[in-house]
């Protein structure tokens, strides 16, 4: 079978886009392992599939590299929604179904803001294995080191570290050991930070499941959650991250409004 695929990134985070209506693909799983493999296949972060929806306008199905599957990731969506306005099935404003819910989308000239919903603290639903109503810099040692953790679901979970010169901190070895650690029983994303100002966020991402990317979506939403809960960062931020920038509001309505960039890479078949 022939497989028709488009290649999109979101600041250097990037996706294979599959509209997968009317196809019966199974071992999805092993699709996205196959397909996001760097040597043996088109080589990505994660899979985005476009689905049919009976609640929005479409449903987005996202697997990561190694085949597990996201509730939600913020550049996958945005990669999604460029796809869909590309391909002129929807006009400016979309509604696309995901595990976290369903998520409201606008152009915005060349950039695509997104309604990612509100953030969600309570440690059951994170889910994080520590009795607290909210998680803000709780000790956690890993190995040699003892971080303050600030934990946050945007309906993955996301495990924040603010740390004193983020570019040189060791993201690839410390990531994978926070991500299984036993307080986290479906894993986590761990972002490092580093405070630039009150309006300015310097950040590195460790992803469940995909390892070290050059943005993340809803991770950028929880760092501006996060730094306003510390006390350390405005409630609308800028969060530069090695793939570029985006823009985070955490607004009086209790959203999390975040804007950037989507592009598409390339399209093709693939023999599957």
């Amino acid at each position: 079978m022939r497989l028709r695929f488009t290649k999109m990134q979101a600041l250097g985070n990037d996706f294979i886009v599959v509209d997968v209506r009317g196809l019966r693909l199974r071992r999805l799983s092993w699709l996205s392992e196959r397909l996001c493999h760097r040597k043996f296949g088109i080589g990505a972060d994660q899979l985005s599939l476009l689905c049919n929806s009976k609640a929005a306008d479409f449903k987005m199905r996202i697997f990561n590299a190694d085949g597990s599957e996201a509730e939600m990731c913020g550049n996958g969506i945005r990669c999604l929604a460029k796809y869909i306005w590309d391909k002129k099935l929807r006009n400016q404003k979309l509604a696309i179904e995901t595990l976290a819910g369903i998520i409201h989308l606008e152009k915005k000239g060349e950039l695509i803001r997104v309604d990612m919903g509100e953030p969600i603290f309570e440690p059951e639903k994170i889910p994080v294995r520590i009795s607290s109503k909210l998680i803000v810099n709780c000790p956690l040692e890993v190995e040699d080191r003892r971080f303050k953790i600030t934990c946050i679901s945007m309906g993955n979970p996301h495990t924040i570290i603010v740390v004193k010169d983020v570019q040189s901190f060791p993201v690839n070895h410390y990531g994978p050991l926070i991500e299984r650690h036993e307080l986290f029983p479906k894993r986590t994303n761990v972002e490092f930070i580093e405070i630039l100002n009150r309006k300015n966020i310097k950040m590195r991402v460790w992803e469940r499941g995909v390892g070290e990317t050059m943005a993340c979506g809803t991770g950028a939403c929880a760092v501006a959650v996060a730094g306003a809960l510390m006390g350390l960062t405005e409630r609308e931020v800028t969060v530069h991250l090695p793939g570029g920038k985006l823009l985070i509001e955490w607004a009086k309505d209790n959203h999390v409004y975040m804007t950037g960039p989507a592009v598409k890479v390339f399209g093709g078949e693939i023999e599957i």
